[in-house]
């Protein structure tokens, strides 16, 4: 069954920087993918536990007062504040979780993103699950993907996202939030705060809140968005966890952000 994306989805895709498609992946599959989430959470836990001597590099440290591990080349992201134990990022989290890694394959996802990529091959730029804890799910403050990118590659355009929801998102537990159109405006000018990472996140003068949408969708959908598309979400202050997988394509033959070792794509027949 063919997943590429209608002349109508594509043009959306294109003017507004983002596409939503409900219901994607049935209840049975997201069973699999919320027991996937957990099982790599506990495996990053115990590997920063244990993998040092397992003979893993293990790299903890704290940018603008938040916590963070290096296990090798996987960076783990904790909930804010030095002292929380709750994890908040993993990536890239196929490189913890077969599960996950095979989904990466996925005709559903890999399809479209033969159209918006533009080639018919494609390699995996980066794979980050997203656990949202219920009550104490941070938020991200509005950024682009491509000023955290543009200095590992040269074609930063061609990197598009698509989260996979494991959970409904809505604006109670913290859903992705975007500034339709501003993709257009290509890598926008970073903030001037005094933080580590100020740079990373959009300058509040190079956008208007007034145009953001919020990524309303039930657990299953999947949100296509483009690398260079504004984006940022709120805190969860729901009882439960807002838990998804975002997955960057990229062009065939490039090495992975972190690993730096080519992950091809699964090839998936021509639209």
């Amino acid at each position: 069954m063919p997943f590429f994306l209608t002349n109508s989805e594509f043009s959306d895709y294109q003017s507004k920087g983002f596409l939503i498609r409900e219901r994607v992946f049935s209840a049975s599959e997201l069973s699999l993918l919320r027991s996937a989430a957990q099982q790599a959470q506990t495996d990053a836990v115990e590997l920063i536990q244990q993998g040092a001597a397992q003979g893993r590099k293990i790299q903890p440290y704290a940018l603008d007062g938040n916590r963070f591990t290096d296990i090798d080349f996987i960076t783990v992201q904790f909930e804010h504040g030095v002292a929380n134990d709750a994890v908040r990022v993993i990536e890239p989290v196929n490189e913890l979780s077969q599960h996950f890694d095979a989904l990466i394959d996925e005709p559903r996802l890999t399809q479209p993103m033969q159209q918006i990529v533009g080639t018919h091959e494609l390699a995996l730029w980066t794979a980050k699950l997203n656990l949202k804890p219920a009550k104490e799910g941070s938020g991200f403050r509005w950024h682009q993907d491509s000023p955290y990118w543009i200095h590992d590659c040269d074609h930063v355009d061609q990197l598009p996202n698509v989260m996979v929801l494991f959970d409904d998102a809505d604006a109670s537990n913290g859903c992705l939030r975007v500034i339709q159109g501003s993709h257009k405006n290509g890598r926008l000018p970073g903030c001037e705060d005094g933080s580590q990472l100020q740079g990373f996140f959009t300058h509040p003068t190079a956008f208007s809140e007034q145009d953001q949408v919020l990524m309303e969708a039930p657990a299953g959908s999947v949100v296509f968005f483009d690398p260079h598309i504004v984006h940022g979400s709120q805190p969860n202050h729901s009882d439960a966890p807002r838990r998804a997988i975002i997955i960057t394509y990229q062009p065939a033959g490039y090495p992975a952000l972190k690993s730096r070792v080519v992950r091809p794509v699964l090839k998936s027949f021509n639209p």
